[in-house]
């Protein structure tokens, strides 16, 4: 049985990643607006022994800023119905973490974000960019396609 069984994750779905994809790309969204900095998205690799697919990563220069990211990064998902598993670090402010099971969120102070550099403890995990979660289409079926109409030519003839 593979962690993604274990944790009940069905990730490979194409519509279950879409999903996760646009969950992932709400959290960036808020750190962003509450003027995060250097954001980092991280994909995990399969067997890594990591306990999730990705890593959001970003800093705050105070305190106050971290937990004002970690609380926009709540409030977007909890509008999409979507709610942490486990909340840690929020009251010191240094690192807060977000577990949504198939992604974290980690905000951390500039300082805490040097000290663990997870960037480096992770480091095969492939990194991405915010343009990378873009999500796929689905494929229509032949029955929704749109029918282009042929346009008939009217003449009207003037009156004399």
């Amino acid at each position: 049985m593979d962690s993604s069984e274990l944790f009940g994750r069905t990730t490979n779905d194409g519509m279950k990643k879409n999903a996760l994809k646009q969950q992932i790309a709400a959290a960036i969204q808020a750190c962003l607006e509450k003027k995060a900095e250097e954001l980092s998205i991280l994909e995990m690799e399969k067997g890594s022994g990591a306990f999730t697919d990705y890593f959001v990563l970003c800093s705050g220069t105070n305190p106050r800023q971290v937990q004002a990211i970690a609380d926009e990064v709540e409030l977007r998902l909890k509008a999409a119905d979507l709610r942490p598993t486990h909340v840690e670090g929020y009251k010191q402010a240094e690192w807060v973490l977000l577990d949504y099971v198939d992604f974290v969120v980690h905000v951390f102070s500039e300082k805490a974000r040097k000290f663990y550099d997870l960037e480096r403890l992770w480091k095969s995990a492939k990194r991405l960019e915010p343009g990378d979660l873009k999500t796929t289409p689905r494929k229509r079926s032949i029955e929704s396609k749109p029918v282009a109409l042929k346009k008939k030519k009217i003449r009207i003839k003037k009156a004399s």
